[in-house]
């Protein structure tokens, strides 16, 4: 019988304790020798120099463990909204996921957005409420705060203990069982807590949280429900066969609790992880596998991050690849693969996010595609991740030395490849504009550019990436272009998008018999003349061009098309035409009360609008709509006024007319 194998994710708003978390599983696991703290930049999941000077997660880490006879991937994601591609790329190889909520804060905006997304997604969620070990932090109020915030009724399954108002143990509500530190700080079975004192109000508290998942459970288990109304006892295989039904519905979610810091709780969630996640799926015939994730090891090159579709000994590996287990930045040679399991992969060549690669090692389809029974490629109208993510912030980028110009433009090709939320913009005059979704990826870019692949640029200072929006329908506009006997011309016409599309349409019934590298050459021109936008603020939106007439000779190349395209698009639409839409992002912050007054006065100073107020006499909360253009820098600015104290957090609300 083959080894079970749990793909997972962990996935948290920042600072929630999410790769505390991930160290204290691999500890428990027997992984690690001891669980390094991300304080000291000592946590085995996050190796990036900018990881540890952070002390957040940028880039998705992955490790291997075993767990009662179970093979797990796990993958440790970024709770920044500037990696929110990270953790997307990271739900396509995943089953289950572990969401951490910390009890200090409840339920924050990253930990919404990331629930919305394990829900859209079909992603098996368990949920773990963290930092319980401060016995200011109210396990009863957390989980209301989930249930009212997520619309998921929690069962919980793990109950702490405190002695002294310090965590002392663990009650398992499945096996009924305490579970305390050995003295290498390992979670064990107490095995005589039945006859220490205060066990008689444990098993009472235990028998409570037991009864209400029995109750649950019992709205999917035909069984469970029979011998709850004749008040018989349910064995814990039974209930465990309920929960297991119940973790799959969208109205309960299965819930532990504990302190990922002082290591309580970890026994319970790695169990549960064993017991409610989902096998790993059916994958198509002569599959090798997926390609879910780009990585850049220097010294070695590009590998891919690789799901595995099919059991394939080394002797069976097509020609040129070769796997390894990924281990943080560790490369683990192995020979063989298995279904399902997550590898690191060197490949002859070049290989792009969600690719499909198939036995023969040649055959590949992008994202968007499918093969059918035969093997033919269908193209789907599934998204692209890059599609999910507008860049907020534009920063011109150039070499220092003019021969590396070749060298820096490869490998910021690599990085844009690697990252679907940033994009890379060449300028005729020798630079590059870096389209980032936040400073903070605009940094880390930068210094993985110098360090990763021996790049000196220069960088001015990043602005911000405003749209721009036909006023008025404009044209038609005509422009012809000609070198030597080739001679092109085209007469067009646009008009706005109706409401917030933002996205280019064409319209060119009469082009429908032109050749497929006429069309998208046309297609292609006027999707690069919209991203450099009119005014150079950022790029032209929610328009619809019409093509009236294309002529061409026959033998015309794409940079001629690309030529008369650009000109004619110049022609038709000018600065008066076209209105400035700037970003306005949603601020949610948290401080206390006594630095209230002047943190918000320092968002109104930058022409925020606070919409909400709250707090519990200890802690203020608030929520404000502030225009990015006043918001750079906010970190410093912040940290100043709060000494420190304030947490804070932000995400796209919108676009609004510019008043500048």
């Amino acid at each position: 019988m083959k080894q079970p194998i749990r793909n997972i994710a962990i996935l948290a708003h920042v600072d929630a304790g999410k790769t505390t978390l991930s160290e204290r599983i691999l500890f428990a696991a027997g992984e690690i020798h001891r669980p390094g703290r991300v304080e000291d930049g000592l946590a085995t999941m996050d190796y990036m120099p900018e990881e540890k000077e952070r002390g957040i997660t940028i880039e998705s880490g992955v490790a291997h463990f075993e767990w009662k006879n179970t093979w797990f991937n796990f993958i440790d994601t970024p709770g920044h909204v500037d990696f929110g591609a990270e953790v997307d790329m990271a739900l396509t190889a995943v089953e289950g996921a572990v969401l951490v909520v910390s009890a200090a804060s409840g339920v924050e905006t990253q930990t919404l957005a990331s629930f919305r997304k394990l829900r859209e997604s079909r992603v098996r969620t368990i949920l773990f409420v963290n930092k319980l070990d401060n016995p200011d932090y109210s396990l009863d109020e957390t989980l209301i705060n989930i249930e009212e915030t997520l619309g998921v009724r929690p069962v919980l399954m793990s109950v702490p203990q405190f002695k002294k108002g310090k965590m002392c143990a663990m009650l398992d509500v499945l096996s009924q069982s305490r579970l305390v530190h050995s003295e290498s700080g390992a979670e064990v079975l107490d095995d005589g807590w039945e006859s220490d004192a205060g066990a008689a109000e444990e098993r009472a508290l235990l028998k409570k949280y037991y009864d209400e998942a029995v109750e649950f459970a019992s709205n999917f288990d035909d069984e469970i429900l029979s011998l709850a109304l004749e008040n018989k006892p349910v064995p814990p295989k039974m209930l465990l066969r309920g929960l297991k039904a119940l973790a799959a519905s969208d109205e309960y979610v299965i819930c532990y609790a504990g302190s990922a810091l002082e290591g309580f709780g970890i026994r319970s969630l790695v169990t549960a992880l064993s017991f409610f996640l989902p096998e790993v799926p059916t994958f198509g015939v002569n599959e090798l596998g997926q390609v879910v994730r780009l990585r850049h090891f220097r010294g070695v090159g590009e590998i891919s991050l690789f799901r595995s579709h099919v059991d394939l000994l080394r002797r069976d590996w097509p020609a040129g690849f070769e796997f390894s287990r990924l281990k943080a930045n560790m490369l683990l040679p192995v020979d063989e693969i298995r279904s399902g399991d997550i590898y690191a992969m060197v490949s002859p060549f070049e290989t792009e996010l969600g690719q499909v690669i198939w036995l023969d090692g040649c055959g590949m389809c992008s994202e968007s595609a499918e093969r059918d029974a035969a093997g033919n490629v269908v193209e789907n109208a599934a998204p692209s991740i890059s599609e999910n993510y507008l860049p907020l912030l534009q920063t011109r980028v150039e070499c220092v030395r003019t021969e590396d110009y070749a060298h820096v433009e490869r490998s910021l090709s690599v990085l844009a490849r690697m990252d679907p939320s940033f994009r890379v913009q060449k300028d005729d005059g020798g630079f590059w504009y870096l389209h980032t979704v936040g400073e903070v990826q605009l940094d880390v870019l930068l210094a993985r550019l110098k360090r990763e692949f021996g790049c000196e640029v220069r960088a001015g200072s990043p602005e911000v990436r405003w749209q721009e929006r036909l006023c008025r329908e404009v044209g038609p506009a005509e422009n012809t272009f000609q070198i030597g006997p080739h001679k092109m011309s085209i007469s067009i016409s646009a008009s706005p998008l109706e409401g917030d599309a933002h996205d280019i349409r064409l319209s060119a019934e009469f082009m429908e018999k032109a050749p497929l590298e006429i069309l998208a050459g046309v297609r292609s021109a006027l999707l690069e003349s919209t991203e450099v936008g009119v005014l150079g603020k950022g790029p032209l939106v929610g328009v619809r061009f019409e093509v009236h007439r294309f002529e061409w000779t026959e033998g015309a190349l794409p940079p001629m098309i690309k030529k008369c395209c650009a000109d004619a698009v110049a022609k038709l639409v000018k600065p008066a035409d076209v209105q400035l839409y700037e970003p306005v992002m949603e601020l949610s912050l948290e401080c206390p009360v006594n630095f209230a007054g002047l943190v918000t006065g320092d968002i109104q100073a930058r022409d925020g609008k606070v919409k909400e107020i709250e707090g519990d006499g200890k802690t203020h909360f608030l929520k404000a709509d502030v225009p990015l253009r006043k918001i750079f820098g906010y970190a410093t600015g912040v940290r100043s006024i709060s000494k420190g104290t304030a947490l804070y957090s932000m995400k796209l609300l919108g676009y609004r007319p510019a008043t500048v």
